[in-house]
């Protein structure tokens, strides 16, 4: 078997130095890939963390604006109604308290139904 010229060089020492060729080319490629794949891996999850910590930044924010929004109702809707009661409240006490003061001057104060009443009353609790 006779190896054919082309150009002089030998056909079988063209075609090895071609294989070699690419046998370094396919292991070059290969490399690149898995860097690439790598750095592309690397970044991918750079960048998650970032979302990540982004979402996490949005929902403790929204948390924050929901108790907000919880105390504002609160208050609305609770503790200043409550305040108001309060206040009435003592207001009338106040205005017991000075009318009980006053049975004690009150002329007929043997014979007063609300004395007796409240005498019962504060011995029923005791």
């Amino acid at each position: 078997m006779k190896c054919e010229e082309w150009g002089g060089v030998p056909a079988l020492l063209l075609t090895n130095s071609i294989m070699m060729t690419l046998d370094y080319t396919a292991i070059v490629l290969a490399v690149l890939t898995m860097v690439s794949g790598w750095v592309t891996w690397f970044q991918d999850r750079r960048k998650h963390k970032q979302e990540v910590e982004g979402l996490k930044a949005d929902n403790r924010q929204k948390d924050l604006d929901l108790s907000k929004d919880y105390v504002t109702e609160w208050r609305t809707y609770i503790a200043e109604p409550l305040q108001r009661e309060v206040s009435e409240l003592r207001s009338e006490v106040a205005q017991l308290r000075h009318a009980i003061e006053l049975v004690s001057d009150c002329p007929h104060r043997d014979a007063c139904p609300v004395r007796e009443q409240l005498q019962r009353t504060a011995n029923a609790e005791v």
